[in-house]
């Protein structure tokens, strides 16, 4: 299969994934410094987002792999240089366990890594937030240019979504809402095959996974989990973040991504550490919160109308 990508700049070439019911324009806030620090960029849209249509067949995490794997096959770019977010932070760990398809990877708040109760949790957050901006589309653009509306939005998402600009979380809305593989995949990730590792001293290539430290969709006490399975990768804070470091914290993601593809990233030995997120009552509570301003805003725009 072919996928649709978008493709900047000149140099050693950068692979962007981006994450479920997400686009190539989920990078938008970090391309131009990428560009600029001398990378052609590449950012594609995964099969059923964006312009690439969905895959035939089986939907699952395995056979979007396989598509990804097939990309820089295709293109003559084996050995790219990758960074993925969420579902494409899992995507490009799997290339790097496949060995032979990239070479230095960041995976930002890869999902698959959680147990138990978090596994509901992602689930039927995920789902019903997804249902709400379906639900929302005619009215998304006025939700997403208010600071208060979006925050409610988009809280589980960001850790300061009221900064974010509106057309960066209104393509992401938009593309969220249409998305044909969205519902499957969001079945297979959460229920689906977990993610294999590697095992220590069998990592070629620089690793290192990325997390913020406010993540409501995947939570930080999964990082241990997803350095047990790549025990050669190194782990990376990024504090007062939520689920997208490229949103949240674009500047130091630039930072991050360049130490690492261009060899200059030096491991802090930072251990991994609780925070208040990670026991549920916690979690479901600030989540409640966000879901009664979100019914307040329906209410709002039913009235209206």
């Amino acid at each position: 299969m072919d996928m649709y990508c978008i493709r900047r700049g000149t140099s050693k070439p950068l692979l962007l994934i981006h994450g479920i019911g997400g686009s190539s324009r989920s990078w938008q806030l970090i391309m131009d410094a990428l560009v600029e620090a001398g990378r052609e960029v590449i950012a594609v849209d995964l099969p059923g987002h964006g312009a690439t249509p969905a895959l035939l067949g089986e939907v699952s995490i395995r056979t979007l792999a396989d598509a990804v794997t097939n990309f820089p096959k295709k293109q003559d770019l084996l050995g790219i240089d990758a960074v993925g977010s969420s579902m494409g932070a899992r995507l490009v760990l799997e290339l790097a366990r496949r060995g032979g398809i990239v070479g230095a990877v960041v995976s930002l708040d890869p999902g698959g890594f959680w147990r138990g109760w978090e596994v509901p949790f992602f689930y039927y957050s995920v789902a019903t937030s997804v249902r709400l901006v379906r639900l929302l589309q005619s009215v998304m653009p006025t939700l997403m240019g208010n600071p208060i509306s979006r925050t409610a939005l988009l809280a589980q998402f960001s850790a300061h979504p009221w900064r974010l600009p509106a057309t960066l979380v209104g393509d992401e809305m938009r593309t969220f809402a249409t998305s044909p593989a969205f519902n499957k995949l969001l079945d297979r990730l959460a229920h689906g095959e977990r993610q294999k590792g590697l095992p220590k001293g069998t990592m070629k290539q620089p690793l290192v996974i990325g997390w913020g430290r406010q993540d409501r969709v995947c939570l930080p006490r999964q990082a241990n989990r997803a350095l047990g399975a790549f025990p050669d990768a190194h782990l990376h804070w990024f504090n007062n973040c939520g689920h997208f470091p490229q949103w949240d914290a674009p500047t130091e993601t630039v930072r991050l991504v360049l130490a690492v593809i261009n060899g200059e990233f030096i491991f802090g030995g930072l251990p991994v550490q609780s925070t208040q997120l990670n026991h549920p009552r916690k979690v479901f509570s600030k989540l409640a919160i966000g879901l009664v301003l979100i019914a307040s805003i329906i209410e709002l725009f039913r009235r209206k109308t």
